[in-house]
């Protein structure tokens, strides 16, 4: 009987778990690395050492940690910040963290498309929004009907697929 034996259902369920470690750690490698072009001194550059701080919650390895941080003097990452603008006036800030800008914007646009979003200019949707503990939260919540609120959960699914996507807030109420 094949599919039975106790060995083939823990490595299944090693696997899954091993995909969204590998996953996480692969955002927090980048976040790292753009952090440290300010300054590779965590004792000085505040946003570097919180940085370190959650990837030391989820576990991550200091060897990890350390050559996130060698790799900003070598690689050229460049922090984006997107505005765009859903159905159902759901607004959206999304962060990325990219070594090709064009290629980012492009792929982001299209994802967007797909979801009936699109980019907004600079300004457009951040009034909609205030700055707590870095993070962007909605001043003014908005609702939508349940089909705009699945078409929107397959948007967000979208984007956090894409592996240049470090976060994104919407107004969206919970």
């Amino acid at each position: 009987m094949s599919g039975h034996s106790k060995w083939s259902q823990i490595k299944n369920k090693k696997a899954v778990t091993d995909a969204k470690r590998s996953k996480t750690f692969s955002v927090m490698v980048r976040l790292i690395s753009a952090a440290a072009k300010t300054g590779m001194d965590p004792k000085n550059n505040a946003r570097l050492r919180d940085i370190i701080l959650k990837a030391k919650e989820i576990n991550m390895p200091k060897e990890n940690i350390d050559r996130a941080i060698q790799k900003s003097a070598e690689e050229k990452l460049e922090e984006l910040v997107m505005e765009c603008w859903a159905p159902g006036g759901v607004a959206l800030i999304i962060e990325a963290i990219t070594d090709s800008r064009n290629r980012t914007i492009a792929e982001i646009k299209h994802l967007l498309s797909k979801f009936d979003a699109n980019l907004g200019g600079p300004g457009s949707v951040k009034w909609m929004f205030e700055i707590k503990d870095g993070q962007y939260q909605a001043k003014n919540p908005v609702t939508v009907t349940p089909e705009q609120q699945t078409e929107l959960e397959k948007l967000f699914d979208a984007l956090d697929a894409n592996e240049d996507v470090t976060e994104f807030y919407s107004n969206l109420e919970n």
